[in-house]
């Protein structure tokens, strides 16, 4: 007895069925995905040679500063050396201290330009994850991280540095958070 074919549009509806329960599947398995959190602080390198101040008790959430607009967005206060990443529904979804550069941006509104995955800063440091999003004093302002960890050397005499640069995992974090046209606030 000849084996019996299966009409075409069996095949096709079980093989659209398949493909909608695979697309559906990594659909949730992308939302439930890793999310950016307040990042536990990473061991730090040999080469570091300053942490930034973590203030008592770095466990404790900081809150968002006021006057930093709403929605998704890089928050970055001159005052506290600090960095939120905030999400759509204004939740800090990590916050971390980071080391400024010698030229500050103004407070104000900005959005992420230019980003460079490496690249060596002016202060001859190899640097990654750049985002730029302004230039203060003909200087380009961009968070970024050194490739070996280390916080940034004090300026050779009258070397403007634009960079603010944060630990190796915070720099990932900015990366991935602060596409092209990312709002980035800066406040006092």
């Amino acid at each position: 007895m000849p084996a019996r074919r299966l009409p075409s549009w069996v095949w096709v509806s079980g093989l659209t069925a398949a493909a909608l329960v695979a697309v559906t599947f990594l659909a949730v398995k992308a939302d439930k995905g890793p999310q950016p959190t307040a990042s536990a602080s990473p061991k730090p390198s040999a080469s570091a040679t300053a942490k930034p101040s973590t203030g008592p008790d770095e466990s404790k959430p900081v809150a968002v500063p006021d006057g930093s607009g709403t929605g998704r967005r890089i928050v970055y206060s001159l005052d506290q050396r600090r960095v939120w990443l905030v999400d759509a529904s204004d939740a800090s979804r990590r916050s971390f201290k980071v080391w400024p550069g010698t030229v500050n941006p103004a407070p104000g509104s900005y959005t992420v330009g230019t980003r460079r995955e490496a690249s060596t800063g002016s202060d001859g440091v190899e640097i990654e994850n750049i985002v730029f999003f302004t230039v203060s004093s003909g200087t380009n302002i961009a968070f970024s991280n050194a490739v070996d960890g280390s916080s940034p050397p004090p300026p050779a005499s009258g070397v403007p540095t634009g960079g603010i640069r944060m630990r190796a995992a915070d720099g990932d974090a900015v990366w991935k958070f602060g596409t092209a046209g990312t709002k980035v606030a800066v406040v006092d």
